[in-house]
């Protein structure tokens, strides 16, 4: 079975990544393969087609492939809230919480990662046509051949002055601020921002309604082995850093133990109905979603019970 996330050097769906690497996809009796798909529209697609099992990205983003909701279901959360970070280049002097600093700049955003930060920014008062803020991926960030590690496309740019600032993931952030030149705006998840922001999307994991009624011990298996990995990290956060051994170069694979133990408050795989509502209406507001759609055709409803 295959696992697709749209960004690996990341703590943004490292429960996914470390599930497959500490085995607890195997424990449950699945072998699964984790497969890097740019952008996350790619992954849901690939999804659609029959090509990947699962999905772990960003829960809203389902719908560029299941209008509506129709044929997918989201099975856990990886973590809770809406997980990227608003960094500009410390030139422009901004502070935390300050969102004006992005008036008359260029930001660099991942494809349907872009929508969480357009609301924001609205919902905050900043009009993105009205005050000249540019919000498009960055140059050079998709080619075609869907591996690239955004987060740290971004730094690199915003370090290279190509553009003025990103909205991407923690390891991006953290790049930037220790090589002097990112200055972090806004962290939605710790208060930055206007509060319904939070909910407008979380890190989720995902499958179809096809492979959940041929397989529904493989979906069960995979919200058990997500659960495990929450419960193993918060024992033991320093075994995130033999996971980024594995997988990350070798600067950023001593820096993820770290982030991730700042995110170990959000790792609970619930996915609540009211989270779901807000979601849903955030997804109306950016215009991926018609009308109202009830909590049971988004969320696994039987699976709920495995996620504690």
């Amino acid at each position: 079975m295959k696992l697709a996330i749209p960004d690996l050097i990341s703590p943004s769906y490292f429960p996914a990544a470390a599930a497959v690497e500490l085995g607890f996809f195997r424990e449950e009796g699945l072998d699964v393969t984790l497969e890097l798909v740019y952008p996350v529209d790619n992954c849901y697609r690939q999804m659609h087609d029959g090509t990947i099992d699962f999905v772990g990205g960003s829960a809203h983003s389902a719908l560029a492939a299941f209008p509506q909701w129709q044929g997918v279901k989201l099975i856990c959360a990886q973590g809770q809230g809406m997980y990227w970070f608003l960094v500009m280049h410390r030139d422009f002097g901004g502070t935390r919480g300050d969102l004006s600093v992005v008036k008359g700049r260029t930001i660099g955003a991942a494809p349907w990662v872009d929508m969480g930060l357009k609301r924001m920014l609205i919902a905050a008062g900043i009009d993105p046509v009205r005050d000249g803020v540019s919000i498009a991926p960055v140059p050079g960030a998709f080619t075609g051949g869907g591996t690239v590690n955004f987060g740290l496309f971004a730094a690199k740019a915003l370090e290279e002055r190509k553009i003025d600032g990103f909205w991407a993931n923690g390891m991006g952030t953290e790049v930037a601020v220790r090589g002097g030149y990112g200055t972090v705006i806004a962290d939605v998840r710790r208060g930055d921002g206007p509060k319904e922001c939070f909910d407008y999307t979380m890190a989720s994991i995902a499958t179809t309604d096809r492979l959940i009624a041929a397989s529904p011990e493989a979906a069960a298996g995979a919200v058990r082995a997500i659960v495990k990995t929450h419960r193993a990290l918060k024992e033991d956060v320093a075994r995130a850093t033999a996971v980024g051994r594995k997988l990350f170069p070798p600067a950023e694979a001593e820096l993820i133990a770290e982030l991730i133990r700042r995110d170990l408050p959000f790792y609970d795989a619930a996915i609540s109905e009211a989270s779901v509502a807000r979601m849903n209406e955030f997804a109306r507001d950016v215009g991926v979603l018609a009308g109202d759609v009830p909590y049971e055709r988004v969320v696994a409803t039987e699976l709920r019970g495995l996620w504690r």
